[in-house]
């Protein structure tokens, strides 16, 4: 059983991890918890890309106190890492501080590291537990094992939506469906999330903002598919691109039109044109990947939403929904083609349902 102290440490270490969500992209969530004689003598986690990684600060942290990690135990979420990156190898502080035992809970999908960590620190004469509350710590980093393994950002739909499936009333007004306490939940993903994606139907039906409304939070990078550079210079998306950076991903665009944006500080990227004449969503994340946006969080309507599953870049589903019933012809959140039968559908697998406010938030991973 892993009910015990070590157990507390690792779930520690855990929701230390949480705090560098929005900062660390695209590397991990990682947390470090330092014990010794049955006492925690430092903490850390990794708060920022190029920053210190969790066991360095751990490590600083029981300096700072004066406390000596010597014969220590530390409890690690993720494999330490043994190659120089923007921070040197942790492994290696690990040994140089004489550490005698590491508990460690996810393994690094990264080739570089990838049982190497674990195998330099055995070596080394210390103590590897390895899979340690492995799915507890498997479940801080989806974006980070996707992106690692595919140099493409980890997509997930978010949408609202009534007990019978609209997400806008007949005369196409949805403000609002879900409720403050799922709106704020919204505005914690977008923090979390290194981009944000929207298409020109929601742009020009809405105006959106597109930001991250919480304290301390940080916007995420806004990527409009605009096909045809739709957007009306007097929108807040343009009005704010000088303070937030915002992609727009086109196809052929009007010279003038992108002249006129480019001077306002959105980047124009033009893209080639999928079957259907949009810009091809596939070549998208490519580019996306290769710039180190490992995330995008999908806050479009229903054709830009079956867009992105039909073209097969979608990861993750957040469906919130509240408990009204619009009914009529209004819009679903999938809309485009559709499928011809049910064994053509796209397919996930349930990973959580709870409760906020007054909705369910029912989220499946990609099957």
């Amino acid at each position: 059983m892993q009910d015990t102290d070590d157990a507390f440490y690792m779930r520690r270490a855990i929701e230390l991890a949480r705090g560098g969500e929005g900062r660390t992209n695209p590397n991990p969530l990682v947390g470090a918890i330092i014990v010794k004689d049955g006492k925690i003598i430092g903490e850390g986690f990794h708060r920022q890309y190029g920053q210190l990684h969790a066991e360095r600060e751990a490590l600083a942290d029981c300096k700072n106190k004066n406390n000596d990690p010597s014969g220590a135990t530390i409890y690690v979420t993720l494999e330490p890492c043994c190659h120089f990156g923007k921070q040197p190898p942790c492994c290696q502080a690990l040994v140089e501080n004489h550490i005698s035992k590491v508990f460690v809970g996810s393994r690094d999908p990264n080739p570089l590291v990838h049982g190497k960590g674990n195998a330099y620190l055995r070596e080394h004469g210390v103590i590897v537990e390895e899979d340690f509350l492995r799915q507890e710590c498997d479940s801080l980093n989806p974006i980070f094992f996707h992106y690692i393994s595919t140099k493409t950002p980890y997509v997930a739909l978010k949408y609202a939506c009534t007990l019978d499936g609209k997400i806008a009333t007949k005369s196409g007004k949805s403000k609002w469906i879900s409720s403050e306490e799922s709106r704020n939940f919204v505005h914690q993903l977008r923090n979390r999330y290194a981009a944000i994606m929207c298409g020109s139907g929601t742009l020009l039906a809405d105006d959106p903002l597109l930001n991250c409304r919480i304290p301390g939070g940080r916007n995420p990078i806004r990527i409009i598919c605009d096909t045809e550079l739709k957007i009306p210079l007097e929108s807040k998306i343009v009005k704010s691109a000088k303070e937030i950076p915002t992609i727009l991903a086109c196809v052929n665009p009007p010279e003038a039109k992108k002249a006129q944006l480019e001077e306002k500080g959105l980047e124009v990227l033009i893209l080639s044109a999928d079957k259907k004449g949009k810009a091809n969503l596939k070549e998208l994340v490519k580019v996306l990947g290769s710039r180190q946006i490992d995330s995008i969080l999908v806050e479009g309507g229903g054709e830009l939403n079956y867009s992105c599953l039909e073209s097969g870049i979608v990861q993750h589903i957040y469906a919130f929904i509240a408990p009204k019933i619009f009914g009529g012809k209004a819009k679903s959140p999938v809309s485009g083609e559709g499928v011809d039968s049910p064994d053509q559908a796209f397919n996930f697998i349930m990973d959580s349902v709870k409760q906020i406010g007054q909705d369910l938030l029912v989220e499946y991973n990609k099957s």
